[in-house]
């Protein structure tokens, strides 16, 4: 098996804004960090046309061009970029090790920000329509959709949370969950049942997207599935609310993760294990947004610098400290 001679001050794992803001602190900190990118660079932004909401672009920008430019911007600072997906990792003794497509990377200190992945209705031309009138987050998208109907899909908090934004541009919000009741909590479903933009169709799924790339969506085919019958309903955008799978299927057994697979920090982006640390979507399932994650990025990147000086110093106190601190508040349920 090959392996690589050297072992890297850092490695990231993960190419959306948490991962290149990462790489983009740890290279200005006079190391050279090496981030493995994975087989989507860029992570979800990369589907999506316009972002309008990152702050510094009053006029919006593209999404896989705001990835295109944080790749960038931490290249000119000297981090190092390899696609590759990680097959293997062991961070049970030092140095950490990673392996990818066959070959053993090791490093001092590990940087997660793998993300998360939508869950998605497994319908044939979904994935066509992603951008396209097909979406998975309404703070992100749901301006584009002012004075027009919308389909939301799904009846938990994250479905009705999402159901009650839209309903502040839409002219109608249609919920549609596959039982006839919601799992959501009983607040959440109040407020969705009680407003008056907000319409539900129960015991049914979304069985067809109607539309192309170039015209987007003009509706969905609905099933009843009491009665297996099918109608078209029209509508501008469908919203796809059955929530997300955080990618840390090699990091079972191995750090500490919640009842729902993400990652555990604490004391900002801190791991279950000394000098691995977890930044964006694959430990934070409440925000889901790209500034969240760039930020956290940013902690994730200066808090692994100060783990690295630390290493050397026997006098320094400063990660028993860190330790030692409480956790925080507990996480949302």
């Amino acid at each position: 098996m090959p392996i690589r001679e050297n072992v890297h001050d850092q490695i990231i794992l993960g190419a959306g804004p948490a991962g290149y803001t990462a790489a983009i602190y740890t290279s200005r900190s006079n190391c050279c960090p090496l981030l493995i990118s994975g087989m989507q660079p860029g992570g979800q932004l990369t589907g999506t046309t316009l972002v309008e909401n990152f702050p510094g672009f009053p006029e919006g920008v593209d999404g896989p061009e705001l990835m295109e430019m944080m790749r960038s911007q931490a290249a000119r600072f000297g981090a190092q970029f390899m696609e590759g997906e990680v097959s293997r990792v062991d961070l049970t003794g030092r140095p950490l090790k990673i392996w990818i497509d066959g070959e053993l990377f090791q490093c001092r200190s590990l940087i997660i920000c793998t993300g998360s992945s939508p869950r998605l209705l497994g319908l044939p031309n979904e994935r066509e329509m992603y951008g396209r009138g097909v979406s998975v987050c309404a703070t992100c998208d749901g301006f584009f959709y002012r004075g027009k109907e919308v389909v939301v899909v799904g009846g938990g908090d994250t479905a009705m949370e999402e159901a009650l934004f839209l309903a502040r541009f839409c002219t109608r919000v249609t919920v549609v969950h596959r039982r006839d009741e919601l799992r959501a909590s009983p607040p959440l479903q109040a407020r969705a049942k009680e407003h008056p933009k907000i319409a539900f169709r129960w015991n049914s799924v979304v069985s067809a997207i109607l539309g192309d790339p170039k015209q987007g969506v003009h509706g969905v085919r609905l099933k009843h599935l009491p009665d297996d019958r099918e109608e078209d309903f029209p509508c501008d955008g469908l919203f796809v609310a059955i929530g997300h799978v955080p990618n840390t299927r090699l990091f079972k057994d191995q750090l500490e993760l919640d009842d729902w697979g993400y990652i555990i920090t604490r004391n900002g982006t801190e791991t279950s294990v000394p000098g691995v640390f977890a930044a964006g979507d694959v430990q934070d399932f409440y925000f889901r947004q790209a500034i969240v994650a760039a930020g956290s990025g940013c902690m994730a990147a200066m808090q692994s610098q100060r783990y690295l000086e630390c290493l050397d110093d026997a006098d320094c106190t400063h990660c028993r400290q860190q330790r030692s601190l409480p956790s925080g508040p507990p996480r949302p349920g």
